[in-house]
C-alpha cells in the first residue's frame, strides 16, 4: 500500500466543478489583483475567526512582515520568537530590520515555553510572536499577561491553525494581529501562494491594507513606503470555495488523529500529540515523538509511507542566523525534539485502512 504524506489531488477532485466555476468567474470579471473575490473571501475568513477585519495578502510570510511593519517594529527593536518553528516566523522580524530573540519550546506541546519569556526580554523588546504549531493553539493566557505587563505587541503566527480554538475562541483574535498562510498544503490552501492578517483594530487594519498596496489608499497617492503584497483574485476565489468545506475537512482531520491515537496507544516507543485543556487542535500535522526516528522514517519509506520532519534544524542552528551567535546546547528541548519528532500522513481524505497500515508498520518496526 502507498500512503502519501499529503493528497491534494483527492481534495481537488471532490470540489473540481466548484473550483472551475470560481476561476471562470474571475476570468470573466477580469478581477485578477485584489478585487471582489478577495473581498468576499476576507469577509468569510474574518467571520470564521470572529474578528471584524481580515486583509488578504500574497503569502503567510508577507502577512507576518506586514503586521510587524504596521506595528512599527524596526531597526533596534527585538522580537521574541520560538526557536522551534518554520523560518518565516523569524524571517519576517529580520525583514523589518529588527532582531529575533529565540526561546526554547516546552517538552510536551513543542510550543514557545512562556516560562522563558522573562529571560528573553530586554529593554529593546517590542513584540512576541507565539506560533500555533502543528494545528494546536498556544496557551495564550500567560503570553498575553506577560505582554501586557511590559507593553509588548503580540502577533499570532496562525499559519498552521485555521479555525483552531482556545476555549471556544478562534486563534487570530488574541493579539494585535493574527497571521495566516494559505500555502497549498495548509488546512485551507490556495492554488498557489496566499496569506492573510486578522485584527480587531480598525486603525491597524487600515494601515495593513495600505502597506499591502504600496502604502496607498487612493491610487497614485502614497502615505507610506509599502510593498506589493496583494492577494490575487484567483486565489481569493479558490479560498472562497474551500472555506465552505473547511469545517468538514477539519473534523475529518480530527477523526483521523483519533484513530492514530487509538492505534498507537500500545506502542511505548511512540508519544502521540498531547492536547491542552480547552483547546481544539486542527491537526495540520500529526506529529509523534519516537525512538530511533531516522531508522523508523527509512523503514516507513521502504514500505510506501511518506512522512515529514517539522523541523529537523532549530532556528538557532540555521546558517541564516549564524550572526546571532547562538550555539548548540542553548535550546536543549528544541534540539532534542528535532531528533525525535516525525510527522505522519495527515489529510482529510486519508482512509482508515491507510491509518491502520501506517500504525501496523510502526508497530512492526519496533517489534524488530
Amino acid at each position: 500500500m502507498k500512503v502519501p504524506f499529503l493528497d491534494l489531488k483527492s481534495q481537488y477532485l471532490s470540489i473540481q466543478d466548484e473550483i472551475k466555476h470560481a476561476i471562470e468567474s474571475v476570468l470573466n470579471a477580469t478581477a485578477f489583483a485584489s478585487g471582489p473575490f478577495v473581498a468576499d473571501f476576507e469577509k468569510q475568513f474574518a467571520s470564521a475567526h470572529q474578528v471584524p477585519f481580515c486583509i488578504g495578502v500574497n503569502s503567510g510570510t508577507s502577512a507576518l512582515h506586514a503586521a510587524l511593519w504596521a506595528l512599527e517594529i524596526g531597526p533596534g527593536d527585538e522580537v521574541i520568537v520560538p526557536v522551534n518553528t518554520f523560518i518565516a516566523t523569524a524571517e519576517a522580524v529580520s525583514l523589518t530590520g529588527a532582531k529575533p530573540v529565540f526561546v526554547d519550546c516546552d517538552d510536551r506541546m513543542y510550543h514557545m515555553d512562556s516560562n522563558h519569556l522573562s529571560k528573553a526580554r530586554s529593554k529593546k523588546t517590542r513584540a512576541i510572536i507565539p506560533v500555533h504549531l502543528y494545528g494546536q493553539p498556544v496557551d495564550m493566557a500567560p503570553i498575553m499577561e506577560f505582554a501586557g505587563s511590559y507593553g509588548l505587541k503580540v502577533v499570532e503566527d496562525c499559519a498552521q491553525a485555521h479555525i483552531a480554538l482556545i476555549k471556544e475562541k478562534p486563534v487570530g483574535g488574541f493579539g494585535q494581529c493574527g497571521c495566516f498562510s494559505f500555502y497549498p498544503g495548509k488546512n485551507l490552501g490556495a492554488y498557489g501562494e496566499a496569506g492573510a492578517v486578522t485584527t480587531t483594530d480598525p486603525a491597524l487594519s487600515e494601515k495593513i491594507l495600505m502597506y499591502r498596496d504600496h502604502g496607498s489608499k487612493i491610487k497614485y497617492h502614497h502615505d507610506y513606503i509599502g510593498h506589493n503584497y496583494r492577494m490575487e483574485g484567483i486565489q481569493g476565489a479558490v479560498l472562497g470555495v474551500k472555506m465552505k468545506h473547511l469545517n468538514e475537512w477539519t473534523e475529518a482531520r480530527i477523526r483521523a488523529a483519533q484513530v492514530y491515537n487509538e492505534l498507537l496507544a500500545d506502542v511505548p516507543q511512540v508519544t502521540v500529540p498531547q492536547i491542552l485543556p480547552g483547546i481544539k487542535h486542527v491537526y495540520h500535522l500529526y506529529v509523534i515523538r519516537c525512538d530511533k526516528r531516522d531508522l523508523l522514517q527509512t523503514f516507513l519509506i521502504e514500505n510506501g509511507i511518506s512522512t515529514g520532519l517539522h523541523y529537523p534544524v532549530p532556528l538557532h542552528m540555521q546558517k541564516a542566523y549564524k550572526h546571532l551567535k547562538y550555539k548548540k546546547g542553548d535550546f536543549p528541548v528544541a534540539e532534542k525534539c528535532a531528533d525525535q519528532i516525525l510527522s505522519l500522513p495527515m489529510y482529510p481524505e486519508i482512509q482508515r485502512d491507510q491509518l491502520v497500515y501506517v500504525t501496523d508498520k510502526i508497530r512492526e518496526f519496533y517489534k524488530k
